[in-house]
């Protein structure tokens, strides 16, 4: 899978926020979101489906659209193309970037850790 355009993200986020949906409210999900027109959202809709990014089903006289990719596969895909594209697939680089600009809170220091410890117990297994 390609990373996501991110056009194509605004029509997964509201599929995946509920899914099957007819074709009309995703529709109105873009207009208010985004502001585009009926025809701009059923274009995307029918390239989406070309591209197996989401399927539709014919439901009660209406057509019904579901994604066929997770949450979670778009979301690591597109954080490795991030890391890859802006510092050069280096992790360390990225938290260093991170640290250096914000101020971590204790709660956000505690998460860092724990992802950090259970990362190395994986390593050592």
């Amino acid at each position: 899978m390609k990373a996501l355009s991110e056009a194509e993200w605004n029509i997964m986020e509201s599929l995946w926020e509920e899914s099957p949906k007819v074709g009309s409210r995703i529709v109105a999900d873009m207009a208010a979101k985004t502001g585009w027109s009926r025809s701009t959202t059923l274009t995307m809709l029918k390239r989406m489906t070309e591209k197996k990014l989401i399927a539709c089903g014919d439901g009660d006289k209406v057509k019904e659209y579901f994604p066929l990719v997770e949450r979670e596969t778009a979301v690591r895909k597109e954080t490795e193309s991030f890391l890859k594209r802006v510092y050069h697939g280096s992790v360390s680089m990225l938290v260093s970037g991170f640290v250096e600009k914000k101020k971590l809170t204790p709660q956000e220091l505690a998460q860092l850790r724990e992802i950090l410890d259970k990362a190395e117990e994986e390593q050592n297994d």
